[in-house]
Formats: structure tokens, C-alpha cells, sequence
């Protein structure tokens, strides 16, 4: 399927109350305040961290590929109180009215990008919507292989309207040579009498340093720094890295 598709429907309705964590928002924020505004998530879901970077007052906006998981982040938003400006768009094909000083992907939601011609073209687009003084911040990581005893495990919630949900990792391919890691997930939704079972490909796509960097140099801009998660400078051979990246001159 379109990775595009993949957050859609009852993929959307799960990935709320499944998800296995929120990211913090504090890192973000950090990094806002430090590049400067107006800032722009990329892949911004259903609103984590960007509803907090919005409590916070800073003048972040969002786009995400899935009208879902934008129309459940606008419902959490009118809940809070919050006003919201996001975009449904792909990262390959951004085109919005403004340039940002920041921009950034919480999480490393790069790696949903299939392949490395569409990366490219994400970073293109990234590229065209800086400011000349702007910077992107790019999480990535190297995905480990689900361990065989998490294979076929279902994890539960229950919905607001008392639906059982679940969802469980049913089989997992890897291709080392494509940098590819497809995991076939199955989501349920059981209300009484009525089910809905839905099986997607969660596609996966590793860079290693130098790739990654290679194509930001292709998409005209420059590595300032690559840190792990703690903001520190990464080790050689760590495979969780934030690639900040500048305008090339």
C-alpha cells in the first residue's frame, strides 16, 4: 500500500490509545526556541508534541500525509482550547505559503519515507520552505528486528465507546540490501456483534550516517551537527541519531 495510506481508518482510531509512547515535547521545544520562529512539524499525527509546543505558545504549525490523523488532532485541539494551523500534505511534496526557521520531525518518522529518491525529495521540500538562517532538525534510527516472542502478541485498549481494541505484529521481513524492515500489523476493532480486522505493511527505511548525508549535500543543504538523543555529539557506529541540518551556501 501507499505508506501515504498507512495512518488511516482504524489505524487512525488505534494509534491513540496503542501507542507505545508520547514523545517529549521538552527537546522540541528546546530546539524551537533555539532556531527561532515561525516552526513547522513534519508528520505532526495526531498532535504530539505539537499541542504541547502550542500550549506553550510557540508559533509552531503542522502537516501530516493522513486527513485521520489531522481531523483527530484538531478534535484533541478544539477539546484544549488550542488553536492549530496544519496542512495535509506529503513531506516529498511540501508546498505551503510560508518559510519556517525551524522545522522539524518528532521522532524518527523519516524512516517512514520508503526509499532513498523519496527521502531526497523530502529534504528538497525541506530545503525550499527555510528560511536562508533556518534549521531542520531530522531524527533517524536503525530498526532492530521484533524479537520472535513479540510476534503474534496482542496488545489491548478498550475505546470511549467500549470497543475492544488490538493490535499485534503478525509476521516481519528485513532486507538488509534495500535498508527495508516491513512488519505486517493487525488491527482490530470488537464492538458486541461487529468486528473490523484490518492487516497493513509498516515499511521501515534505515540510512546509515554517510547516506543520510549525501543526500542532504544532494538536497542543497549542510550537516551543522549529529548528536544522539541527549543533544551530545553521536558516537561513531551509534545508529540513533538528530541530524541538524542548515541551508548550504
Amino acid at each position: 500500500m501507499d505508506p501515504a495510506d498507512f495512518y488511516t481508518g482504524i489505524v487512525a482510531e488505534i494509534y491513540g490509545p496503542l501507542k507505545a509512547f508520547s514523545q517529549d515535547p521538552d527537546p522540541y521545544a528546546a530546539f524551537v526556541e533555539d532556531a527561532g520562529v515561525p516552526a513547522l512539524e513534519l508528520g505532526c499525527g495526531d498532535g504530539d508534541p505539537l499541542l504541547e509546543l502550542r500550549r506553550r505558545s510557540l508559533a509552531v504549525e503542522g502537516v501530516d500525509s493522513s486527513a485521520d490523523m489531522l481531523e483527530r488532532l484538531r478534535r484533541r485541539a478544539d477539546e484544549l482550547g488550542i488553536p492549530v494551523t496544519v496542512f495535509h500534505q506529503r513531506m516529498e511534496a511540501l508546498d505551503l505559503p510560508r518559510r519556517y526557521r525551524a522545522i522539524f520531525l518528532a521522532g524518527p518518522t523519516f524512516t517512514l519515507l520508503p526509499d532513498d529518491a523519496t527521502a531526497l525529495a523530502a529534504l528538497r521540500r525541506i530545503r525550499a520552505h527555510l528560511t536562508d538562517d533556518g534549521t531542520a532538525l531530522v531524527p533517524l534510527f536503525t530498526p532492530v528486528p521484533t524479537p520472535a516472542a513479540q510476534v503474534g502478541r496482542v496488545r489491548t485498549a478498550t475505546a470511549p465507546d467500549g470497543a475492544e481494541l488490538r493490535v499485534s505484529a503478525v509476521a516481519e521481513q528485513r532486507d538488509e540490501q534495500a535498508r527495508t524492515q516491513t512488519t505486517l500489523l493487525r488491527y482490530e476493532r470488537h464492538h458486541g456483534s461487529e468486528s473490523s480486522v484490518v492487516e497493513r505493511p509498516w515499511v521501515l527505511h534505515w540510512y546509515p550516517r554517510d547516506v543520510f548525508e549525501e543526500l542532504a549535500t544532494a538536497a542543497g543543504l549542510t550537516v551543522s551537527a549529529v548528536t544522539d538523543h541527549d543533544g551530545d555529539p553521536a558516537p561513531a557506529g551509534a545508529t540513533d541519531l538528530h541530524f541538524r541540518l542548515r541551508v548550504a551556501a
